[in-house]
């Protein structure tokens, strides 16, 4: 039997193949920030809700804004392959701009599975924190989630809503039997890291005994939760507590859980030893992250953890360092990352469930 041993392609590239690389990159910032403006004028939905297209003073009027403006971008956006125009050889100003209701499930229907806007608008949002970011580079210090804004906020809410109302409670719970029966029977859920409240409100919603307490550092994501909580119709079963992780209150609880918010917290240790005290000795807690490799792979790792680090070096990182001392976790928080901190905050160790998803893992810890 022969063995053939294959050598690693090693082969650098060229300047020319890094420059189109790079040009690429550049004509994908453009789209985003051309969908930034889209999203926050209004322009994506007006156009969604027109099935026979508008002409440029058509959108601008729809949407109180400019239409020299709503014209350039509608161009814009059909070079780009993002809109349609019906005929490009008539009179700028009767040409009819469409939006294709694939294009328009991904940028304007806010409970879609495919729906990236989000994160298109979350990543231009933290763009404007650059000087700042630079600057923490250079002194080690950090940007808050105060800093970044309302509308990180939200966006960051907006990006896991669909998969907390339609998958977390239907398909991925229901995956784990013993956590499924505790549910449906009615179980007490304290949620830490609850954000804008989506997890809270979509177990809520999936699973009509339960009762779920959201604890949250940040006020503001407190008091839209709230309101989030009422207008979902569970306000008289979710309740929403401004207070540190590490803080919360409380004891007993049937499932504790932590949705993509360990890695940013300065202090992971302190929140899960908090967890395991609120589970008592009964109780569950489970966290979910986000699905980065076991190990760091360089340039092999692929686009989900290239994206992961992308948040972090942006966001997750710097808000961790904002807050010292600090642990300094970043997006990119590995299962034996986070083992590591289980085990220091009294558990025995993890064990990871069998829910697939794309982008998160999730976790007991036991």
């Amino acid at each position: 039997m022969t063995t053939i041993t294959t050598e690693p392609d090693v082969t650098e590239p060229t300047a020319e193949a890094f420059a189109e690389r790079i040009f690429g990159a550049i004509l994908g910032t453009q789209d985003l920030l051309a969908a930034y403006l889209g999203d926050r004028l209004g322009w994506y939905r007006a156009l969604a809700a027109a099935p026979d297209g508008l002409t440029s003073s058509e959108l601008a009027a729809a949407t109180a804004t400019a239409e020299r403006y709503a014209r350039e971008w509608l161009e814009q956006q059909t070079v780009s392959s993002i809109t349609v125009v019906d005929d490009a050889s008539v009179p700028a100003a009767d040409r009819r701009f469409r939006l294709p209701a694939a294009h328009a499930e991904v940028l304007t229907d806010d409970l879609s599975l495919n729906h990236l806007m989000p994160i298109a608008r979350f990543v231009a949002v933290v763009g404007r924190q650059l000087d700042s970011l630079a600057e923490a580079y250079r002194t080690g210090g950090g940007v808050s989630w105060a800093q970044f804004g309302d509308e990180a906020r939200e966006a960051q809410g907006a990006a896991n809503r669909p998969m907390f109302l339609r998958v977390l409670g239907q398909e991925y719970l229901p995956q784990v039997p013993d956590i499924h029966r505790a549910l449906t029977a009615g179980a007490r859920v304290a949620d830490v890291g609850s954000g804008l409240g989506w997890s809270s409100i979509g177990m809520a919603l999936a699973y009509p005994e339960i009762t779920v307490d959201g604890f949250d550092l940040d006020a503001p994501s407190v008091t839209r939760a709230t309101r989030n909580a009422a207008e979902s119709g569970v306000a008289d079963r979710v309740r929403f507590h401004a207070t540190d992780g590490a803080d919360a209150t409380g004891d007993d609880y049937d499932l504790v859980t932590a949705f993509e918010c360990i890695h940013d917290m300065s202090d992971p240790v302190a929140v899960l030893a908090t967890m395991r005290r609120l589970a008592g000795a009964s109780g569950t807690v489970v966290v979910m992250d986000e699905r980065v490799g076991e190990t760091f792979t360089g340039a092999a790792a692929g686009d989900i953890e290239r994206l992961m680090y992308g948040f972090s070096i942006t966001c997750c990182l710097p808000d961790g360092l904002s807050h010292q001392p600090s642990t300094g976790t970043g997006t990119v928080m590995r299962p034996s990352t986070l083992e590591g901190y289980a085990k220091e905050a009294g558990f025995a160790g993890i064990e990871i469930l069998p829910i697939e998803d794309d982008f998160f893992r999730f976790y007991r810890l036991v």
